[in-house]
Parts: C-alpha cells; sequence; structure tokens
C-alpha cells in the first residue's frame, strides 16, 4: 500500500505565485465571478421553470439550493488570493478613514508620538554611538589604554619616552606599542606662506600610531621611518576636515609642500572622515593635522607619552594586567637617573572603556529617562483611545452584532494603533534627524564621539522596534476593553443621558494616576540634577573666568629669556594700556586646561619617603598673570625683576603651603623644586585644576623670567571692565603691531573655558529637564482629557444637580476635588518610586542628597499646580452649564 504524498515544492511554489497573482488580478477575477455565479443561477432558474413553476419562483429556489452568495464569492476569494493581505488592507483603509474623520484626535496622537519617539531616537543615537558602536579602528576590541588607575592630571596617566621605549621592548602581550605627545595645546602650529598665518591644533604621534590603530589615510600614505628620527624629513597628516575646508579637497595634495610655523614640511596623507582624534582621545578639541613625534626631541621632559598599544590574538587584558604589574616597575623614568627605576606602574584598560566608560552611568540614566517618556506617551494615548472607544461603544457593537469577532476588533484598534505609531515615528524620525545633526557639529560638548553621531540602521531598527512595541502598548488596553464590552450594555452606554461606564471611568484614573507618577520620577531626577548642576556653578574656582580672555601670542625668543622677558614684558605693558583693559599677564598653561606636575616642592633640610608627598600641578606665569585671573592672592605677584640675578621664588596654593607648612604662614619660607632653592613670596587660594567638581591639589607658579623654569609657550590673559568679544580686535591689532607674524587665532573668553569643563553635566541636566517639562505637559494634558471627557459624559447629571439646587462654586469644587484626588495618590506613588530612583544616581549628584526635600517639595507643589491647572477649565466649563439646555438635550 503506497503512502500519500503531500504536495511537493514546485507544487507549493507554483500555488503560492498563482494567489499573488490573484491577488494583483482581483477586480477581472471578481466580473469573471460574478459571471460564473450569475451564470449558474439562471440556469437552475430556466431548469425549474421548465419543471413548472413560475419565474419568480424559479428564481427564488434556484438562489435558496446555491445558498448564500456573498457567503461563496468569500470562500472563493479566500480559496485563490492572499486573504490575510486583503483583511490588512481592508482594515488600513478603515482606519484612515476615521483618522480623516476625527482630524484633531489623529494630529494630537501623532505629534505626542513624534515628540516621545525623536526623543527617543536622538538618545539612542546618542548612547549607540558612545557605549554601543565600537570604536572607528581596525579592530577595537584588541586596543587598550595603558595608565595608572589612580592617575589625576596628564603627568601622572602619561609616560617618559624611555619608559615608552622599554615597554614596546619588553612587553609580550602586544602586538605592538603607540601613542601620543599628550600636551599640545590649541592653535599650537600656523599655517604660513598663505597670506596671514593660519592657526591649527596639531597632535606629534609615534611613527606607528596609525599602524597600531589600524586607521589607513584615503590619500597618501602612513609615516616612513625616517621623518620620526631626529633631522628627518618633515612630513604632515592633514585631517579630512582640514583638507576639504582649507584645501578644497585637492586630490593632488599628497606629496605637495606646505609650511609649519615657517619651515616646509611634506603632506603624507589624508585621514579618512571617520577618523576624528579629537572626538576619541580630547574631547571637544578640533585636531586639523598630525604630525611624527620625534622622541629624542622630548626625551628628558619627564611623562608626555599617552599610551595605546594592540593585544597580541590569544591574549586577554587580564594576562596584561598581570603583565603590567610585574613589567612597569622595572622601567626609567630616565635611564640617566639611576634612582628613577620602580617609579611606574599601569593598569592597562580596553580603549573603549577609557573613551566613554565614564559617561555610562549618565548616558544610562539618560536612556531611562526617555523612556520614561516613552511610558507616558503610551499612558496618554491609552487614555485618548479610551475616550475614543467609549465614544465609539455602538459602532462596536453594532461590529459584534453583525458578526464581528473580538479578535477582529482588536486587530482593527491594533491596525489604528500602527498606523497613529508610524505616522509619529516618521515625523519623529526628521526631528530626530535633525538634532543630531546639531548635536554633532557642538564641539562645545566635551562628550567623546559625539561628532560622529548619526542616525544610522541600528537607530533605525531601533525606532522600528519602539514604533511597533509604543503600537501595541497604548492599543492594546483601548482594544481589550471595546472588544468584550456586552453588545446590549455598550448600546445602552451609547445612548443619550448616561454616563460613562465605570470600568472605562477607573482605568482611565488609574491610567492618569500613573501619568503623574511617571512625570512626578522624572521632576525628582531633573530637580536634583539641576541642584547639583548649581552646586557646580557655585563652586569657588579660585579665579574669576567672568570678564577675562586669553589668546595664544607668538613670539621668537631665541631660547634667551632675557629676550624672552622683554618682550613679554612689551606686549603686557601695550596691552594693559589698552582702554578697559585692567590687567594682563602670561601663562604657559591655563586652569582646566592640559595639566603637567613636575614632582612636589619640599621644605629646604627636610627628607621625605619616596610617594610621601603628592605631585604639584605646574604653572609657570608671568607677573600680572594672578590678577589677570582674579586670583587671591597674599603676599606678593612676582615682578619683571624675578630673574637669574635675583632670589628664585614661588607662589604656592593654600593646599601646597598648609600641607607643608600646617599651622604655619609660608609667605616667607624657604622651599626646594628640583635641586633650585626658592622662596615662597606668596600664597593663593585653590585653583581648580583637572575638573571644576574635584578637589584641587597642590599647585606651584614659577616665574618666566627665571631660565630655570622655561615655559611651554605663552597665553596672554587680559581682564577688562568690556565684554571680551568687544577687546578682540584692539589686542589682536596690538599683537600683530608687535609680531606681524602672529596668527589669527580666537580671543576666547575664560568662561568658555569653565562651560567646556562643565559641559557634560549640563548637556546630560538640560536633556533630563527637557523630558521632565515633556513629562508635566503629558500629565497635565492626560489630566485635562479625562477631566474634560467625564465633564461632557455628565452633562446631563450636572444639569440635574443645578437644577436641584447645586451652586456653581460647589460644582466647579466637585470637580476641582477629583482632578486633586488624582494628582495626589499620582504624586505620592511617584514619590517613593522617585526615593528608590534618586538612590541609583547618587553617583551623578553633586553636594546634593538623594533625599533633598527641596527638590521633592518643590516637585509635588509643581505637580499639583499643573494639575490644579488642568482641571480648572474643565471644572469652570461645568459650573456654567445650563440645567435647561442640559436636560432638554436628554
Amino acid at each position: 500500500m503506497s503512502r500519500r504524498r503531500g504536495p511537493s515544492a514546485v507544487d507549493s511554489a507554483r500555488q503560492a505565485l498563482a494567489r499573488v497573482g490573484a491577488f494583483f488580478r482581483r477586480e477581472p477575477l471578481d466580473r469573471e465571478l460574478e459571471e460564473e455565479v450569475a451564470s449558474h443561477i439562471a440556469m437552475a432558474t430556466e431548469d425549474n421553470i421548465r419543471n413548472g413553476m413560475t419565474p419568480d419562483e424559479a428564481r427564488r429556489k434556484a438562489m435558496v439550493k446555491f445558498g448564500g452568495v456573498e457567503q461563496a464569492k468569500e470562500r472563493q476569494r479566500e480559496s485563490r488570493g492572499l486573504p490575510w493581505l486583503e483583511t490588512i488592507l481592508q482594515d488600513l483603509r478603515y482606519t484612515m478613514r476615521t483618522l480623516r474623520r476625527d482630524r484633531g484626535f489623529a494630529t494630537v496622537a501623532i505629534l505626542i508620538l513624534a515628540l516621545g519617539i525623536g526623543a527617543n531616537v536622538v538618545v539612542f543615537s546618542v548612547v549607540n554611538t558612545i557605549l554601543l558602536r565600537p570604536l572607528p579602528f581596525y579592530d577595537p576590541s584588541r586596543l587598550v589604554w595603558i595608565a595608572p588607575d589612580d592617575a589625576k592630571g596628564l603627568s601622572s596617566s602619561t609616560y617618559s619616552v624611555d619608559a615608552y621605549e622599554d615597554l614596546r621592548l619588553m612587553n609580550k602581550s602586544y602586538e605592538d606599542v603607540t601613542g601620543y605627545f599628550a600636551f599640545s595645546t590649541e592653535d599650537n602650529y600656523k599655517l604660513t606662506g598663505r597670506g596671514v598665518p593660519l592657526p591649527m591644533t596639531g597632535i606629534m604621534v609615534a611613527g606607528n600610531f596609525f599602524h597600531v590603530l589600524g586607521v589607513e589615510p584615503v590619500l597618501g600614505r602612513q609615516f616612513r621611518a625616517e621623518e620620526s628620527l631626529k633631522g628627518g624629513p618633515p612630513a604632515v597628516m592633514l585631517s579630512y576636515a582640514f583638507w576639504k575646508r582649507q584645501f578644497g579637497g585637492d586630490l593632488g595634495i599628497v606629496g605637495k609642500s606646505i609650511e609649519l610655523d615657517g619651515k616646509p614640511a611634506t603632506v603624507a596623507g589624508v585621514l579618512p572622515e571617520s577618523f576624528d582624534f579629537g572626538a576619541a582621545f580630547s574631547p571637544g578639541a578640533k585636531v586639523d593635522i598630525l604630525t611624527p613625534l620625534v622622541m629624542d626631541n622630548i626625551r628628558f621632559q619627564g611623562n608626555t607619552i599617552a599610551v595605546i598599544a594592540r593585544l597580541k590574538q590569544g591574549v586577554t587584558l587580564e594576562q596584561a594586567k598581570a603583565e603590567a604589574k610585574t613589567l612597569f616597575p622595572q622601567f626609567y623614568w630616565g635611564k640617566r637617573f639611576p634612582d628613577s627605576k620602580g617609579q611606574n606602574k599601569a593598569d592597562p584598560v580596553f580603549l573603549k572603556e577609557y573613551v566613554s566608560g565614564k559617561m555610562r552611568r549618565s548616558l544610562i540614566v539618560l536612556w531611562c529617562a526617555v523612556g520614561l517618556i516613552l511610558l507616558i506617551v503610551c499612558v496618554n494615548l491609552s487614555n485618548l483611545l479610551l475616550a475614543r472607544a467609549a465614544a465609539r461603544s455602538k459602532e462596536f457593537a453594532l461590529r459584534s452584532a453583525l458578526g464581528a469577532g473580538r479578535g477582529r476588533l482588536i486587530r482593527q484598534l491594533l491596525t489604528e494603533s500602527l498606523v497613529l505609531a508610524g505616522a509619529g515615528a516618521m515625523l519623529g524620525l526628521g526631528m530626530a534627524f535633525a538634532l543630531l545633526r546639531y548635536l554633532a557639529h557642538q564641539g562645545a560638548i566635551a562628550l567623546p564621539l559625539l561628532s560622529s553621531v548619526r542616525l544610522d540602521g541600528t537607530a533605525l531598527a531601533w525606532t522600528l522596534l519602539i514604533t511597533v512595541s509604543t503600537a501595541v502598548l497604548f492599543g492594546l488596553i483601548p482594544g481589550m476593553k471595546a472588544s468584550r464590552a456586552n453588545v446590549q450594555e455598550a448600546l445602552k452606554d451609547g445612548g443619550h443621558g448616561t454616563t460613562e461606564g465605570r470600568q472605562h471611568e477607573k482605568m482611565r484614573t488609574v491610567l492618569v494616576v500613573s501619568e503623574v507618577a511617571l512625570a512626578c520620577v522624572l521632576l525628582v531626577g531633573a530637580g536634583l540634577l539641576l541642584r547639583s548642576f548649581l552646586r557646580v556653578l557655585d563652586v569657588d574656582l579660585g579665579f574669576q573666568p567672568s570678564t577675562a580672555a586669553a589668546v595664544r601670542v607668538d613670539y621668537d625668543d631665541g631660547r634667551s629669556t632675557e629676550k624672552r622677558t622683554s618682550i613679554l614684558a612689551n606686549v603686557a605693558q601695550r596691552v594693559g594700556s589698552l582702554p578697559g583693559v585692567e590687567a594682563a599677564g602670561f601663562s604657559d598653561n591655563l586652569p582646566l586646561d592640559r595639566n603637567r606636575s613636575w614632582g612636589s616642592p619640599r621644605i629646604k633640610g627636610k627628607n621625605y619617603k619616596p610617594g610621601e608627598l603628592p605631585g604639584a600641578f605646574v604653572y609657570i606665569i608671568s607677573p600680572g598673570y594672578l590678577k589677570a585671573m582674579g586670583m587671591r592672592l597674599r603676599g606678593r605677584d612676582f615682578a619683571w625683576q624675578d630673574n637669574d640675578k635675583s632670589e628664585g621664588v614661588v607662589v604656592l596654593n593654600e593646599s601646597a603651603a598648609k600641607g607643608l607648612w600646617p599651622g604655619e604662614d609660608a609667605v616667607g619660607k624657604m622651599a626646594v623644586i628640583g635641586n633650585k632653592d626658592v622662596r615662597v613670596i606668596g600664597v593663593i587660594a585653590d585653583v581648580s585644576d583637572t575638573n571644576v567638581e574635584g578637589k584641587s591639589g597642590w599647585q606651584m607658579y614659577l616665574p618666566m623670567t627665571q631660565s630655570d623654569w622655561g615655559p611651554d609657550g605663552a597665553v596672554l590673559v587680559v581682564r577688562t571692565k568690556l565684554p571680551p568679544q568687544q577687546l578682540a580686535g584692539s589686542v589682536m591689532r596690538t599683537l600683530r603691531e608687535i609680531n606681524p607674524n602672529q596668527a589669527a587665532v580666537e580671543f576666547r573668553p575664560m568662561q568658555r573655558i569653565v562651560d567646556h569643563a562643565i559641559s557634560p553635566r549640563q548637556f546630560f541636566m538640560m536633556l533630563v529637564g527637557i523630558f521632565a517639562g515633556l513629562g508635566l505637559l503629558l500629565a497635565s494634558l492626560g489630566i485635562y482629557g479625562v477631566i474634560s471627557y467625564s465633564v461632557t459624559r455628565r452633562t446631563q447629571e450636572i444639569g440635574v444637580r443645578m437644577a436641584l439646587g447645586a451652586s456653581p462654586g460647589n460644582v466647579q469644587m466637585g470637580v476641582l476635588s477629583k482632578t486633586m484626588r488624582m494628582a495626589a495618590a499620582g504624586i505620592v506613588v511617584g514619590a517613593v518610586v522617585s526615593i528608590a530612583v534618586a538612590n541609583l544616581i547618587a553617583s551623578l549628584l553633586f553636594g546634593t542628597k538623594p533625599t533633598d526635600p527641596m527638590t521633592f517639595v518643590a516637585m509635588a507643589i509643581l505637580l499639583g499646580f499643573v494639575a490644579a491647572l488642568a482641571g480648572y477649565l474643565p471644572a469652570r466649563r461645568a459650573s456654567r452649564i445650563n440645567p435647561m439646555v442640559a436636560l432638554r438635550n436628554e
């Protein structure tokens, strides 16, 4: 007995193609079906007439024998085409007709969804760029950042040339090790030979830097070995943006010579657009060029090299960490100093963790905050759809009576939700695209990789996911409620003079309470972050940035201290005499910028154990700098006469002075810096060094006028009575009169440096604040919608009460009391949840407790006020109902 086989794959494919063809030929096939049915009934009618029946009776009998005509047509359509697709298209057509009839509801729903989905796409794109997406290098999972785990400032997170070379030679964990000079400053190069010298920011990198990172130039080649040797041919690599901006994307630029600081350098190549040095290694910095780092030129400058390495295949980070513990203590800080061995240590971490790790908690909080916005959007729309479903209860009852099943009704409502969510997503994507382009060009925000944020495929997939999820979330509850309604009860509820069904009212009240609770959590989080930000703004920086500005000054002193002193004194005198200038002075380094340390000042004649004294940040300054910065000085400032013929002098900050001479006045004391005896001539208040929020370390200020302390460049700081930008023109003209080769550098307000330092906290606080405001707006709309709809449905009831003697004030208070009960319940629930959430974000707060009572009280007052305002308008409308009109409408 042979077994019966099912259809083959070919048969199945043929049948599928036939169904697809039938779907696109529905109209001609329907006409053929109509003709066939009509022909069949006509033949049966003729047979009945021949059997003696009258024509009418014959046709009636033929119809009865054939059965339901429409049912037969439907069965035939289902057997030939794609019934599921036809059903979807039918639902879509019905949805579009329904939404066109209710344009106001559709417009509000789409706008709410656009805000919620757009905000989620923006935040996801930022999170994806900074946390989730791999770094734009070859096989970035094997790249590691090498630095001590307790590093503070650049000097303690970098290594000397000798230590770097020993690491490359002695390690067994890495394919190769590379690095870059970590102390480059903004506008440290000039493009000359093309008119007015153009300032550029350049970074010196090891010759193998691009090879280790796996970055290939889009034009040209990588650096050659001889270009990293002392006396080797100068070369330069252009960033993609600088190549486009300055050279117009010249494809023949490779091999050409350009002038850097008046000296020719060969363009080796152009880096790819995806490579942004500043975005990865110095957030907020704009890097124009990269040049080969000549190790012999910086060999004796101390810890200057930031180190990156690529792990060998099969070597884990834990193995590299274990090797670092035994290997780094073997390195010399400088091989010509035998006692410098044992000062190095390292704790390698993945490069991705170094670049993005500090942002992880803040970004997760931001992601959660925007997720709450989406939940509030879902709750709000569920409420709107419940109200709409109640208004359409008779429609659903009639469709159920005509045979529509529960699943059919749910599917219809979910289709409406998906259409609304899809339209909102399209509008939200447009908003997100514009905002992401804006963020990508915000160099003032010191967030890593922000310049590469974009709307990519991953973000689009996320958009699709949240769009569908949102549609299901806000459409499912109204759909289930509408589909469960009893036909007779629904028709009864739909009649005039009845109040809204109790179940609908309770559900909508619960949703509003949930909405208020979610808004409460957002408001508390935003309030705590705002309080922390205000505390940051209140931090005593140790200087006054508001009316000060800085500009990098070009000069050529021929390595002569006397000539440098003469040049800088002349510049300070000329600029200081300009109208509106109160003080002017120089420093080779500014607070909250690059920071370096040279060991510690010591009390003369006292011996210290290794590591007993903390390292001190070093600033080499001129007379007038402390006053120009607005620093509080006790003692005297440097003078132009403090030269090599006079006594060595130093100014310390309070922390260093108290650390060396606790309980004593440090002014006048003798200290030792390196091997030089110096006298403490002044003590200044602690100045924020590496960041605004951290505690200041030891700081020492040394005079530019003494040859022991060679400055690394000179930044002129000017304090003015005028807005800094009003003074920029006259300052730059004066500098060019003194030095015609002065580059057209920016006259930077000091406040901008401070703003850059606090920009990540400001960015997160601003976004969470916007989300909290949006949540508050949506919650108020939810309250207004529920109360307004309740008043509309209870018009007859309120009219009866007023006819029986209830005053307008009593009606108004009744509506407001219901409003405030919902708000109070939401505030209580939200406050409890907020306490738990506040403890989770405690590490992001500054000078603010997670249970800060002022924040919680302000949140409750604000929510209560907004709820009362949202309920007042419906309450006022209820109090103006005319009893006669309400009863007559019944």
